[in-house]
């Protein structure tokens, strides 16, 4: 039978080769190529306590009338993702099947299905980006180490949204997609209509050291009653490199950051008042040996206006048995302080890398 790719590769228009953050990359022209990278996961995971989280804990949550137990076998965190680059052209999309919120559509009864979901999709032509991707005000390289989906989010700054973005050398502005979370917010029943889209800037110090970020977001809020109030939020994150291949992570954001930080832990607006926020975010990642590491992470949120106090703490050890298998184990407690509310959890996690 005639086949295309194997005339390709023998012309060396098309070859195939192993990539170490992608299991294939596909060389479709002298100046063009493909990318196929993703991940299987599986985690176990149990909780124990008055907060319902049983895939992982984003800062906020049902409180349950008394403690409860569960015990859960899940995957939807396995994620595939596609990069196509042609000369300074570069299109990404990526999905994971957290679809249908953090239960992500499964149905326990039968099939345990699970929607996908669009993480990433963006256009990059040299300097500019736009599309759906992390927010410029975010230093992903700060994000602790967990097996818990996100980890201590309830103080990491964490957005995917739509943004037009310019980089130059350290330095990143953007405009992003506005939305005022909170009294106004049309899921709970108000009227928001934000016409005024976020303004981002961040500029990043990097060398063998690590790296520091230095972020601010600019803001158009609307209030409950349509009164427009504006908002500033900053933030300093980073990772420091210690000892070997340890390395310590940071974040620290402050003002009126709302919804960029602790997805639900914080609030934009509390009736026509802007909330005002603080964050703090520590781990520290130590190797026991080459294949082996643990990771210890704090992150705490608290608020002004709703009077919010709200933790996350755990601890864990990984292994790599090969380049792309990984095992971990993970022990921590969320807690929300102002609502009398903790629970523990104990995660085992395996991870294959496509």
């Amino acid at each position: 039978m005639f086949n295309v790719n194997k005339v390709l590769i023998m012309s060396g228009l098309l070859a195939i080769t192993s990539s170490a953050n992608a299991s294939y990359e596909v060389k479709t022209g002298e100046d063009s190529k493909l990318i196929f990278g993703g991940y299987i996961k599986v985690d176990t995971r149990y909780t124990d306590g008055n907060i319902q989280a049983t895939d992982y804990w984003y800062g906020g949550g049902t409180v349950l009338a008394e403690d409860s137990s569960n015990f859960g076998i899940a995957a939807n965190e396995t994620r595939i993702n596609t990069k196509y680059v042609h000369g300074d052209v570069t299109g990404f999309i990526e999905m994971d099947f957290y679809g249908n919120g953090v239960s992500g559509g499964g149905n326990e009864i039968i099939s345990n299905s699970s929607k996908p979901r669009l993480r990433h999709a963006f256009i990059k032509y040299k300097n500019i980006l736009v599309g759906q991707y992390w927010t410029t005000f975010q230093n992903t390289s700060a994000l602790a180490e967990a097996a818990d989906f996100g980890g201590p989010l309830v103080a990491s700054a964490f957005i995917r949204q739509g943004q037009i973005r310019y980089t130059m050398g350290g330095l990143q502005v953007a405009i992003e997609n506005p939305e005022t979370y909170g009294g106004n917010n049309i899921t709970q029943g108000g009227t928001a209509n934000d016409g005024t889209p976020d303004v981002i800037a961040k500029y990043t110090f990097s060398g063998d050291w690590g790296n520091v970020s230095v972020s601010g977001v600019a803001r158009q809020l609307e209030s409950a009653t349509g009164n427009t109030e504006s908002a500033l939020g900053y933030g300093v994150a980073g990772r420091i490199n210690t000892y070997g291949k340890d390395d310590f992570r940071f974040q620290l954001h402050g003002g009126n950051v709302g919804r960029y930080v602790g997805v639900t832990a914080s609030t934009d607006m509390v009736g026509e008042e802007v909330e005002d926020t603080t964050s703090v975010m520590v781990a520290y990642r130590h190797f026991w040996t080459e294949d082996t590491r643990s990771s210890v992470f704090y992150g705490n949120t608290t608020t002004d206006e709703s009077d919010r106090d709200r933790t996350h703490w755990g601890i864990n050890v990984f292994k790599d048995y090969t380049k792309e298998l990984s095992f971990g184990l993970e022990v921590g407690n969320f807690e929300m302080e102002e609502l009398n509310a903790d629970s523990n959890y104990f995660q085992f996690s395996a991870k294959y890398t496509l």
